[in-house]
């Protein structure tokens, strides 16, 4: 049970009521409030005003509350309790305060006579395209249970893939971080330490090295705030740029081919394709809803182009695996996996083989990228320490040099 604030009014005296009441959503609470002959005003839950932002960021939805939601009711669906019973005893372990929120006004929709599946696809921040279109096929197969069941497997294995792909990027980010604000300090706070040296000496002459650094060092000490404006801009166009759909059909690409992140990349779309494609296709999702809906999870513009592709060949009576075949945005073991599929008539079981294959590839290649980053890192840092140690040192050896010179 949820507690909501309300401000009612009472038909017999006229007066305003300010006060509390527990129930699963809100319109259950204006349901328990005019049971007592109040008219409610205003409902809405304790803590969740419009100056609590920062609690409800804190209370977001999150995978791991999406697994559990997930595992919960399919364990107490399995065990014969009442869907609706069900989805109030899961409310009620869950910690997370949204989704108590969005459980209460699912509860209310199915009690008023919407599907579990279309009381889901009201709140489409939480629940995506693949999680309702396994519960809708559970619900017309009378398999709802089993549905939640891989709905759970599903985010598991696509949860622990991304956690360890973000994992593998963040030490180089974390490493490149280090070595700017190291570059940065060395360019504001020791460059010019070396210029006032040689201020003394009018027939002294810097490097040229050190002159464009130095340059650079004034600059954004003169005009600081020039830089940040251009830095905020950077930072305001380019996430712009990144929604538009050449910028993101261009970072698509570049995932698919730079190196070394390129392999690892395309072996992960791959993986959650065929998991993706594992999890439709054993809930008795139709082929082509199985490609359209899988080419959105896979969040990539050219790998969904292809997809849709494909579907249009497949509704023209072509084999999934011949319209993949010789697709660049696919590895060749999908298209083969695929095709064996559907020679013997277990395509649930190779596209289950081929997601297990890429997972373990997604592993072992990050490994290697793992391997190859840290040696790349370590040289780009030493170019950038040697211009700057050259950039502080080739003064100080020149004044050296001079004054032996002249002894």
């Amino acid at each position: 049970m949820l507690v909501y604030s309300y401000t009612a009014r009472d038909p017999k005296t006229g007066k305003k009521i300010n006060a509390e009441v527990q129930a699963d959503s809100e319109k259950a609470a204006a349901k328990l409030l005019t049971a007592q002959g109040l008219s409610p005003l205003e409902i809405s839950l304790k803590g969740s005003g419009s100056s609590n932002f920062l609690s409800k960021y804190m209370h977001r939805v999150k995978a791991k509350d999406k697994i559990l939601f997930s595992r919960q009711l399919s364990t107490l669906i399995n065990a014969g309790l009442p869907l609706v019973q069900s989805l109030r005893s899961v409310s009620r372990q869950t910690q997370n305060k949204s989704l108590q929120v969005i459980v209460g006004q699912i509860i209310s929709d199915v009690e008023g006579g919407s599907a579990f599946s279309v009381a889901l696809g009201r709140h489409p921040d939480v629940f995506n395209r693949i999680y309702l279109s396994l519960i809708a096929a559970g619900e017309t197969s009378g398999t709802l249970d089993a549905a939640l069941d891989r709905i759970a497997l599903q985010q598991e294995k696509d949860a622990e893939i991304l956690s360890k792909v973000r994992g593998a990027l963040v030490y180089p980010a974390i490493v490149m971080a280090v070595m700017f604000m190291v570059v940065g300090f060395m360019i504001v706070k020791v460059l010019p330490q070396v210029e006032v040296i040689y201020n003394g000496l009018p027939d002294a002459k810097l490097p040229i090295l050190t002159v464009v650094l130095l340059a650079i060092s004034h600059f954004i000490i003169d005009r600081w705030w020039v830089v940040l404006i251009m830095l905020g801009f950077l930072v305001f166009f380019g996430s712009k740029w990144a929604r538009t759909v050449g910028g993101k059909r261009y970072i698509d690409k570049f995932k698919m081919t730079a190196w070394p992140i390129g392999p690892l990349f395309m072996k992960l779309y791959m993986a959650r394709f065929a998991r993706t494609a594992t999890t439709l296709v054993a809930s008795g999702v139709p082929l082509l809803k199985v490609l359209e809906i899988t080419g959105n999870a896979i969040d990539n513009f050219h790998i969904e182009a292809s997809l849709s592709k494909a579907a249009e060949k497949v509704k023209g009576g072509k084999a999934l695996s011949e319209t993949l075949r010789g697709d660049p945005n696919f590895l060749e073991l999908v298209p083969d996996m695929l095709s064996i599929g559907e020679q013997s008539g277990s395509m649930e079981a190779m596209l289950a083989k081929t997601a297990d294959y890429y997972e373990k590839e997604v592993d072992n290649q990050i490994k290697t990228v793992s391997t190859i980053i840290e040696p790349v890192l370590m040289v780009v840092m030493g170019v950038f320490a040697f211009i700057i140690v050259a950039a502080v040192l080739l003064p100080i050896y020149s004044l050296a040099g001079q004054s032996g010179f002249g002894g």
